[in-house]
């Protein structure tokens, strides 16, 4: 329900997104986009770590936990305009959700063909989708470099995601042995 929600938030405002940068613009608020910005992926971060991170963690863990959401946060953030920035939380945000209902489904005993992959494959075309609904509006344009920045915030949202879960198997497969 809640990937539904962010989906239809994102298609929903697919007219709205120029006249509201337009908007700030001329109020002068521009400027707050890159905190805003910030902001957003500091939480994409916490999301990030809290999905790895279920259970009581040891300090290794938390470590590299930390470590992985400040490498996509910064990946993120380097060099992407205010416009694009809005793509890169709204989608690595689609593509946690979608990542953990599939990881859910998993555990209670539904077969789901590789999450992580089919998670990041749905935040795409869903992108691809947004970009499709964006031709057809006319303050809009398809851009191909959008869809980039789509499947660039999922894979690095779920890759985060997925790394931490693999250290904290690794890490309990190890403690074990001893």
């Amino acid at each position: 329900m809640w990937a539904l929600a962010v989906v239809v938030a994102i298609y929903a405002t697919a007219d709205l997104a120029r006249t509201l940068a337009d908007a700030l613009r001329e109020s002068g608020l521009l400027e707050l986009v890159p905190t805003m910005f910030s902001a957003g992926m500091l939480l994409i971060g916490v999301m990030i770590v809290l999905q790895g991170l279920r259970e009581r963690s040891r300090g290794v863990e938390v470590g590299f936990a930390l470590g992985i959401a400040a490498i996509a946060i910064i990946g993120l953030a380097r060099g992407i305009d205010a416009a694009e920035r809005s793509h890169l939380i709204e989608y690595a945000v689609l593509a946690l959700i979608i990542h953990e209902a599939l990881v859910e489904r998993t555990t209670h005993g539904r077969r789901v063909p590789v999450p992580a992959v089919l998670a990041i494959a749905v935040t795409t075309a869903v992108g691809v989708v947004d970009e499709c609904i964006q031709f057809f509006v006319p303050s809009r344009t398809f851009d191909l470099f959008d869809i980039g920045f789509d499947l660039l915030a999922s894979v690095l949202a779920v890759g985060s995601s997925v790394s931490i879960r693999w250290v904290r198997r690794w890490l309990g497969r190890f403690r074990r042995r001893r």
